[in-house]
């Protein structure tokens, strides 16, 4: 399990790997994204009050287009969603220096452009086989985001969402799992703890808070975001960089938010909605699977990609 390129990568980790460290490094990665969210939500709240006019507000005395705003399902919702990110990368960066005494740059590792580039590109590719050969079945696509106004925001979009899947990618695989690995030999814990955890980050934690239960198909969100996790997580080891791990999240998800996307939250720019939302149990837990098998063989045709071009160590 354990690669040259991963020894590399671990290596900045094992100066100051003790666990009460990356305990505290993860909470305060959380607590900046926490707050940086709470502001971005509350300040927009505060501007939406002040300057809407009082007879078009709820009950709440907020705007009524504010509830569609705060889950994304509106365009500057998405893009201020995926921005608050920048909260979660800042206080990973803060982990890494104030109590690992490490740099960024190594939390990143080497050969990151080309790798991302491959991983997104046979991401994208596959995704698209896969959607021409399957089609949408019996499923009837609706029309969302008119394509001039898709097309508007996509530049801005896109940046939101490198910033989403980097600020991801270098928590849980930069962070957690090189710091997990030199403190744990086993990837027992270096790969499943990890993954587990940002398998975690998708939970309806709304639904759970108030009715003390997962929401509907929870548990497979939970597998599929998890499998998400320990397929990045092997990417990152057998090329010891974010580089492969974090092209093909950036891809997964402009393909689920932007192209076709559940009629849920971060749903605002999709070119394209499923006529249904994250609590239906006839179709979406069918395609929960059939996403699971195609990560699956995308993970399959990159370490094909790496092992060609010598690029993944012997594993």
């Amino acid at each position: 399990m354990w690669t040259s390129p991963f020894e590399s990568f671990v290596a900045p980790a094992r100066a100051r790997p003790h666990l009460w460290r990356i305990i505290l490094g993860f909470v305060l990665a959380m607590l900046t994204w926490a707050v940086v969210y709470v502001v971005m939500i509350a300040g927009t709240a505060f501007v939406a009050m002040a300057t809407s006019d009082p007879a078009l507000a709820g009950p709440n005395g907020l705007p009524t287009w504010f509830a569609d705003f705060a889950i994304g399902k509106t365009p500057t919702g998405v893009v201020a969603t995926l921005a608050t990110f920048a909260g979660m990368l800042l206080g990973t960066i803060l982990a890494a220096r104030w109590l690992h005494r490490r740099s960024a740059a190594s939390l990143f590792g080497a050969h990151m452009l080309p790798d991302f580039l491959a991983a997104g590109a046979i991401t994208g590719g596959v995704g698209l086989v896969a959607l021409l050969m399957l089609g949408a079945g019996d499923l009837t696509l609706v029309p969302a985001t008119p394509i001039d106004l898709f097309l508007t925001f996509l530049p801005i979009v896109l940046v939101a969402l490198l910033l989403q899947t980097g600020a991801e990618e270098l928590l849980f695989r930069g962070y957690l799992q090189s710091q997990l690995a030199a403190r744990f030999r086993s990837p027992i814990v270096w790969m499943l703890v990890p993954s587990v955890m940002f398998g975690s980050l998708h939970i309806d934690i709304g639904t759970l808070w108030g009715t003390g239960t997962l929401a509907p198909n929870d548990g497979l969100i939970f597998a599929a975001t998890t499998l998400v996790g320990l397929i990045t997580a092997d990417l990152v080891r057998v090329t010891g960089s974010l580089g492969a791990a974090w092209g093909l999240h950036f891809v997964n998800n402009c393909q689920a938010l932007l192209l076709i996307s559940l009629d849920d939250v971060l749903s605002g720019l999709a070119l394209y909605k499923l006529p249904f939302d994250g609590d239906d149990l006839e179709m979406l837990p069918f395609l929960i699977l059939q996403d699971m098998v195609l990560l699956v063989i995308i993970w399959a045709c990159i370490r094909l990609w790496l092992a060609r071009r010598g690029r993944m160590a012997a594993a």
